[in-house]
């Protein structure tokens, strides 16, 4: 930790994934190992589309949490992120007052709206085209709706970073902290996509499972993966700074040390083959925390079951960790939930608490065959009791953005 710098701490988590609704229901899936992931093809209209599966959030219902008023007028992404906002601060038995910010990650926005508005255009004309298109759709639009409905008047902003989105908000966030710029943030992702036009246009560039097993289809390091399944969610967390949490006599779920980030600089969708940029961003996040690869006991990796992902993330991991590579368990919670785009860091985020609060490290739970070039211990098959002090957070976007976060257990 640098010299003056403020401790800033994980006080609360709300979650909306496809394994549950709420951090009991999400700690659940994961203990369980369950797989959230179902076929699609009989309710959507896929012609030529060869991805079958998707991890929908199918518990999820917003007007447990807002009238039917404020629901109709926002993108599916806002609706979640702000049932995920509410669970955050009830969990965190905190109320949001002082000087806190508000940052919110997505990777494409309320493309739902665009589409739907855009069919009432040609069809109708413009007289048919919402008012509140624009600010239904823009990516800054889930932060603001959290400052909005909970009253936050600190700095409130989005992140477009792709998949990398939501772990940048958070480390964003975290710096704010740390600086002393405010003294708490609400900060997360939100993601809800699952449209046949992205469903197509992953499955032409090639990017999703072809696996019509809703069980084996996100298998992420293994030998036999195919591409990643599209999931949606939203994940927000609570952080403070350690007087803040004093203050209000709060408890600390997980602490954080550190955050890296880098750019590949190298191609739109794909990681240059020798891991340059991952390597970068966790190096650096160790670098902020304050600590040396040898202090790291479980990574949490962005491991989408992509065949090129997953081997130069592996990579990486070699080069950051050296020999101990081979003693540091390394998991995707990707096999459970499909890959929630720009709210998958914040989401996968929560698995890092589960391994801290529940002594229980995640499994990716799909794997089950080798790969010469993915020879890590990826935690198979069902969670692995183990006790874990300090863990990385990866996450990788398309534009070649990494981010990392540093965590440890309190």
């Amino acid at each position: 930790m640098k010299s003056g710098a403020r401790r800033v701490f994980i006080t609360g988590f709300g979650v909306v994934s496809p394994l549950g609704v709420g951090r009991a229901s999400f700690f659940q899936g994961l203990r369980e190992g369950r797989v959230a992931i179902r076929r699609v093809d009989e309710e959507l209209d896929l012609p030529g589309v060869g991805a079958k599966v998707v991890a929908p959030c199918d518990g999820f219902d917003p007007l447990a949490f807002l009238s039917p008023k404020r629901a109709k007028r926002l993108g599916r992404a806002s609706q979640m992120v702000l049932a995920a906002a509410k669970l955050a601060v009830e969990d965190a038995r905190f109320q949001p007052r002082g000087t806190g910010a508000v940052v919110v990650g997505t990777g494409i926005g309320a493309l739902e709206v665009l589409l739907e508005n855009h069919v009432s255009f040609l069809e109708r004309g413009p007289d048919r085209v919402s008012p509140f298109l624009i600010p239904l759709m823009m990516p800054n639009a889930p932060a603001a709706e959290i400052s909005i409905e909970l009253g936050i008047k600190g700095p409130s902003f989005g992140v477009a970073t792709a998949c990398a989105a939501s772990t940048h908000a958070i480390g964003l966030a975290f710096h704010m902290i740390r600086a002393g710029e405010v003294d708490w943030a609400l900060a997360g992702g939100t993601e809800a996509v699952i449209l046949p036009i992205v469903l197509a246009a992953f499955d032409r560039m090639g990017a999703l499972s072809r696996n019509p097993d809703p069980e084996s289809a996100s298998r992420p390091f293994d030998r036999d993966r195919d591409g990643f399944v599209l999931g949606e969610g939203a994940a927000i967390f609570v952080l403070e700074s350690e007087e803040s949490l004093r203050a209000r006599s709060g408890e600390a779920l997980a602490e954080i040390l550190g955050f890296g980030q880098s750019s590949d600089a190298f191609h739109i969708t794909a990681p240059p083959e020798d891991g340059e940029g991952a390597f970068l961003a966790m190096a650096e996040a160790l670098k902020d925390a304050g600590l040396s690869p040898e202090d790291v006991d479980y990574v949490n990796a962005h491991g989408t079951s992509t065949p090129l992902n997953d081997r130069v993330e592996t990579l990486a991991l070699k080069r950051l960790l050296g020999p101990r590579a081979y003693e540091v368990p390394v998991s995707s919670t990707k096999s459970q939930m499909g890959h929630l785009l720009g709210a998958s860091g914040a989401a996968e985020l929560g698995a890092v608490l589960f391994a801290f609060l529940e002594g229980l490290i995640p499994a990716t739970v799909t794997w089950k065959n080798r790969d010469p070039e993915c020879d890590l211990d990826y935690v198979p098959g069902s969670p692995r009791p183990g006790k874990v002090r300090v863990a990385l957070k990866n996450s990788f976007g398309f534009g070649g953005q990494n981010a990392c976060l540093v965590l440890r257990a309190v």
